[in-house]
């Protein structure tokens, strides 16, 4: 009995805290103002309306058309303001035949669905393992943060993948992009990939870099 008391009033705590920090029922963000580490400001609770918390962005299938075969649609807090302060977003992703998902990474984990088609998806560990399967309609597949991660269609037709992240604003960074779209000049970015100077020169026209 003595021992029961102290995990009661322990647990005790911890709940009225968490409720303690619930002190709005939500906080639809005003985009019309910059946002910050914090999200947006809140919208005057007027004006809320219940199309702040509704997105049919993910009707819409993603633009293939490029290098990739690959097109994303995306209900992130700057397009979707009733997830402003929910630690939630959604994103869609649409293959064609032979598309890849670039290898990329967010700051978050993301949790993928397969609806269409059939994928491999996988990351790789700072230890340099790559996890990696084959997934079909219905598989579910973890990506922990930070890691480097990708998704390639190799099915005989076109795939639809939903993400979701446990963040309004997961980010992402993708490495082709990161190396040959920006103005990092072509002798560094030789330098830390070990390509060659055409090479590089090939991929920075390829991707709209500079230098």
């Amino acid at each position: 009995m003595k021992m029961i008391f102290p995990i009661f009033f322990a647990f005790s705590l911890l709940v009225s805290h968490s409720c303690a920090n619930i002190l709005f029922d939500y906080c639809v963000g005003d985009l019309s103002l910059p946002s910050g580490p914090a999200g947006y400001s809140c919208k005057d609770p007027t004006t809320v309306t219940v199309n702040d918390f509704v997105s049919s962005n993910l009707r819409v299938p993603g633009n293939t058309a490029n290098i990739f075969k690959f097109g994303a649609t995306t209900a992130l807090v700057n397009q979707f303001p009733g997830i402003n302060g929910m630690g939630i977003s959604m994103l869609r992703s649409d293959m064609d035949v032979g598309g890849v998902v670039p290898i990329h990474t967010h700051r978050v984990s993301e949790l993928i669905i397969v609806v269409e088609g059939t994928i491999l998806a996988g990351f790789i560990d700072t230890n340099n393992t790559a996890f990696y399967k084959t997934l079909n309609k219905g598989d579910v597949m973890i990506l922990p943060p930070i890691l480097l991660h990708f998704q390639v269609n190799v099915g005989s037709t076109p795939s639809v993948v939903y993400a979701t992240f446990p963040s309004e604003n997961p980010g992402v960074q993708v490495l082709s992009a990161a190396l040959f779209q920006s103005s990092l000049p072509s002798e560094i970015v030789e330098k830390i990939t070990l390509l060659d100077h055409a090479q590089v020169k090939k991929l920075k026209k390829v991707f709209g870099g500079i230098n």
